[in-house]
């Protein structure tokens, strides 16, 4: 969950690379196309940031009892890229080394997680995001 006026607070900081270092180009590309600026480009981003969180809550309560893959402080949240379809559902496609830890994470010797024609790796985040007055929230279901 994401306040929306905090969240643009930080983002209007004089000097914030909040943005670009957490939103790859595809992202502030799409914000972009769709007109949005101010409050409602704050409010758009929160819920899309709200998305990555949940994704790596998802993946850490998938491997409850083991350490983080991926140590926050050296998380490219950019590897996690929140894209939507024409209707405006959004997905998630991951990239890089959080791409490859993921698909590490779930191979096991008896039930390898195979690559999909299509390039996907065979687990998939299902995602929601949802607006409430101030807030931003999203949910992440991690599935194989």
């Amino acid at each position: 969950m994401v306040h929306v006026p905090s969240f643009a607070e930080d983002l209007a900081r004089p000097g914030s690379v909040f943005v670009s270092s957490v939103f790859t180009v595809g992202e502030r590309t799409a914000a972009n196309r769709r007109g949005l600026s101010g409050d409602a480009l704050a409010r758009h981003l929160a819920g899309r940031w709200a998305v990555k969180e949940a994704v790596i809550k998802a993946w850490s309560q998938a491997i409850y009892g083991a350490p983080p893959v991926i140590p926050r402080d050296e998380l490219d949240w950019r590897e996690i890229e929140v894209v939507a379809d024409a209707w405006g559902r959004v997905a998630v496609t991951l990239h890089g080394r959080v791409r490859d830890a993921v698909v590490d994470c779930f191979a096991t010797p008896t039930s390898s997680v195979q690559e999909r024609a299509d390039g996907a790796s065979g687990v998939d985040f299902h995602v929601s995001i949802s607006h409430d007055g101030d807030h931003a929230i999203a949910i992440a279901i991690l599935a194989r």
